[in-house]
């Protein structure tokens, strides 16, 4: 289902312009469906490339996140880190500073995937003047912004929610209201990527431990995709990206431990051990200690395949395997 629109570029739910900041991997096809869809947008992302690419396809550019809270009702951000949403909402020139002079924004949508504590230290800067802050991070990576199919977890008041609705089914048909208490959404979000980060971790001991015994990995996967050993991550990161060795399904390895990092953070203040899923972020983080950090996250397969002396390759990898993908 798609955000209705109506001339002039209004969206339904929503009078005047919408505000987007960040303009990444996942930012820039969000943007350009909210364009297509007859949305007017503001655009602001400190990579000047970025930028002049959403501006030539009908965004309109500001210098600040300030300069769009001024005019901007709604604004949705998609940003890498807390540290850079705690930045673009709180911080001097930041979404706050813009509404001192009684700027636009009434409604602020956070995309990206940053912890409860972080959603809930924002909404707390942002309600004195007015705003209703959402905790919205997605899922399905660029695959799903690009086709408009994101899973939106949403959690803050129910009314502004309701006024967003149409804007959020415009890049994700899978828009759920996870509930009023703000920080919801995220640990959704960080509970969905746990799993899958630690089942990826288990893959790629699994299908390392079956090389060295001699399976061809390409059997393997086929096998296991059709079985009840089956995951997300064997769909989607072995297959492909792994078997073709071409390591390219969008996403980070740095950014999934960044994810399994506030996830077992909330799951300490919560009291909980969480044994399983802190081996597995051992795993990542000698992955990354080994020089991974940069590299795509289906990279992590390298270092169960370097234990083991063995390649994770299909014997047919680039016609049955076209690679590519989407972030969990």
């Amino acid at each position: 289902m798609s955000g209705a629109a109506v001339p002039g570029g209004i969206s339904a739910g929503v009078s005047g312009p919408l505000g987007f900041i960040g303009l990444g991997a996942m930012g820039a096809p969000m943007v350009r469906r909210l364009l297509e869809a007859g949305h007017r947008v503001l655009v602001h992302d400190v990579n000047p490339a970025a930028m002049a690419a959403a501006v030539s396809r009908g965004a309109a550019g500001r210098d600040s996140p300030a300069a769009i809270a001024a005019e901007a009702a709604a604004v949705l951000v998609s940003l890498p880190t807390p540290a850079v949403v705690q930045q673009v909402a709180l911080a001097p020139r930041g979404l706050r500073e813009g509404l001192e002079g009684g700027g636009a924004m009434r409604i602020y949508a956070d995309l990206s995937t940053t912890g409860a504590q972080m959603a809930q230290q924002v909404a707390a800067g942002l309600a004195p003047h007015g705003v209703a802050a959402l905790d919205a991070p997605v899922s399905g990576g660029v695959a799903g912004a690009e086709a408009g199919s994101l899973s939106v977890m949403a959690a803050g008041e129910r009314a502004a929610f309701d006024e967003m609705r149409p804007v959020l089914e415009v890049i994700g048909s899978n828009t759920v209201y996870v509930g009023e208490a703000v920080g919801l959404g995220q640990t959704l979000k960080l509970v969905n990527n746990l799993l899958a980060a630690t089942t990826w971790a288990a893959a790629c001991e699994a299908l390392a431990m079956g090389a060295k015994a001699g399976l061809d990995p390409e059997l393997m996967v086929s096998v296991i995709n059709r079985s009840s050993g089956r995951s997300f991550p064997t769909e989607r990161f072995a297959t492909g990206p792994l078997l073709s060795r071409r390591f390219d399904f969008g996403f980070r390895m740095e950014l999934m431990a960044k994810d399994m990092r506030l996830a077992l953070q909330e799951a300490e203040a919560l009291g909980l051990v969480m044994p399983t899923s802190r081996a597995a972020q051992a795993l990542y983080g000698l992955a990354m200690a080994g020089g991974g950090a940069g590299e795509d996250v289906t990279a992590l397969a390298r270092l169960t395949e370097g234990w083991a002396g063995v390649e994770l390759a299909a014997s047919r990898r680039n016609e049955e395997y076209p690679g590519g993908g989407a972030p969990a």
